[in-house]
């Protein structure tokens, strides 16, 4: 079923939109789970909540392309369950080794105080994120938006996993040296 005919399914109400995207998305939605939570009962959990937050705002919503919305909306469930495992103390996983490698930028990003500092931080970010070329803002994002493990990155990419390890190494120098230009602490 294509994303129109399953949209048209979500916003007529119809029970059969949570069964077909699913099938149609269940998958990729709970790789991206998986690849934060580490759990597989977490990652269902995480889509679950995820189709039920899709079911209550489609209607308003009408997402482009339904995949990443749905995408976006397991990865917050997935990131929410990550924070209340570091929380308690436990956990771990890719999510926690790809925020590891940002250091001090993912610990502000995270901090909800100065929330006017927070949205200009996320800002410059976005921005780098965006100025990069295509093939480096496809290994930046697989890595710290969707987690990826480096291996995977290697092989979507064609390269090797130290290649890889190296380009994202140079990233996050290049994204601490950008941030501090613009006045950011890092």
């Amino acid at each position: 079923m294509d994303d129109g005919s399953l949209l048209e399914l979500f916003l007529k109400g119809d029970q059969r939109a949570i069964t077909e995207a699913r099938a149609a998305y269940g998958a990729y939605c709970m790789r991206v789970a998986l690849n934060i939570t580490g759990d597989r009962r977490d990652a269902e959990e995480c889509f679950s909540d995820a189709l039920y937050s899709a079911w209550n705002s489609i209607p308003s919503v009408r997402p482009k392309e339904l995949r990443a919305y749905l995408a976006r909306l397991t990865r917050n469930a997935a990131l929410d369950v990550h924070d209340k495992r570091k929380a308690g103390k436990r956990g771990g996983g890719a999510a926690e080794v790809a925020l590891s490698e940002l250091g001090d930028i993912a610990s502000r990003i995270g901090d909800p105080s100065g929330e006017a500092e927070r949205n200009e931080l996320v800002r410059a970010i976005s921005e780098f994120v965006n100025a990069l070329p295509a093939g480096k803002r496809r290994v930046f994002t697989l890595r710290y938006w969707w987690f990826e493990d480096i291996a995977d990155i290697a092989q979507a990419c064609s390269k090797s996993p130290n290649r890889i390890r190296v380009e994202l190494h140079r990233l996050r120098e290049a994204l601490k040296k950008y941030l501090k230009e613009r006045g950011f602490s890092v």
